[in-house]
């Protein structure tokens, strides 16, 4: 398994990875969301690019931003009180949480009632949501090659909205990331992901019945019908669906940048947080080199379209200030 020491001997490529990984997730945020929209449907069946420019994103690309100027604010040394404070402040005071995941929506509540963390979580009936994974690529760059703090930190992170698969969900991703940004394999990330996993949980199962699915038909074509109709919940943004997803798709493409783009962006379901997810690992996996240009440019600079205090960051600057805390 790749260690820490071999990353920090190169801060350039420290840089590269980050601002690949943070740009990535934005980008599979975009495009996930507008592939999965009624006119990019009827006008091309399939979604290859993305023509908005800036493009708007979803609450994944601006709650893993609220998570990344969280972290910095606390210097890496996350707590509870931090996430409190930067909800507060932030997420709060919102009347109407546009284009927000009602496992956000019904913490914010819960904490205006008095209801704090880890019971503003705990006591969530979306608990299990995808919305804590969607958040944490952040801390997976700030604690690159350091899978064990990464899961903590987004422990700490997502008990504020999420409990028990929500929340490990959010472990597996922060690990994934922490690994991809010093050249583990995608079989080394996959594993990892079993591994943080409790082994009575529903992610668990739901990681070990996609790798199945994966031996078994070996190409993304032909694992594609099985992994949605094994995968498949009620809830579209349940973790044990979105994730496994994520990782499937990461698997069979191999972790390639641009074909992990358009495959987990098409995918349906909650594309915009499964695309999301691989692009934030192929991202850290690859680095800027792998990442058209084209589409950085669509998605560099925010639109706080959900977190209005997100609106003109520059994912770079947030990337090398995470990068910082490596």
């Amino acid at each position: 398994m790749p260690v820490k020491k071999n990353l920090t001997k190169n801060k350039k490529n420290i840089e590269d990875r980050a601002r690949a990984s943070l740009v990535g997730h934005a980008i599979g945020d975009s495009f996930g969301d507008i592939a999965r929209s009624p006119d990019y449907h009827l006008q091309y069946g399939i979604t290859t690019d993305f023509s908005e420019k800036p493009a708007p994103g979803t609450d994944d690309t601006e709650f893993a931003l609220l998570t990344a100027h969280t972290l910095i604010k606390a210097k890496g040394k996350l707590t509870d009180a931090h996430v409190l404070e930067s909800w507060r402040k932030h997420v709060l005071p919102l009347a109407e949480l546009k284009r927000g995941g009602a496992s956000e929506r019904e913490a914010a509540a819960n904490i205006r009632r008095g209801v704090l963390p880890p019971y503003s979580g705990i006591y969530n009936s979306h608990y299990m949501s995808d919305g804590a994974a969607m958040r944490v690529t952040p801390i997976g760059i700030a604690c690159a090659g350091d899978p064990v703090r990464a899961a903590a930190l987004a422990d700490i992170d997502a008990r504020i909205s999420h409990s028990r698969d929500g929340l490990w969900s959010a472990q597996v991703v922060a690990v994934a990331v922490s690994l991809a940004m010093v050249d583990a394999s995608v079989d080394e990330i996959y594993d990892a992901a079993v591994k943080i996993s409790p082994k009575d949980s529903w992610m668990r199962f739901a990681l070990a019945k996609t790798w199945n699915i994966i031996q078994e038909r070996k190409t993304l074509e032909e694992a594609w019908k099985p992994l949605h109709d094994a995968l498949w919940t009620e809830y579209k943004s349940v973790a044990p669906e979105a994730v496994p997803s994520a990782l499937a798709i990461l698997k069979l493409t191999n972790g390639d940048f641009k074909r992990g783009i358009i495959y987990s962006g098409n995918f349906g379901r909650d594309a915009d947080t499964i695309a999301a997810i691989v692009g934030a690992i192929s991202g850290a996996m690859n680095g800027m080199s792998a990442v058209p240009q084209s589409w950085v440019k669509k998605v560099r600079v925010t639109t706080g379209v959900c977190l209005p205090f997100t609106k003109g960051m520059d994912l770079f600057k947030v990337a090398s200030q995470l990068a910082d805390l490596i």
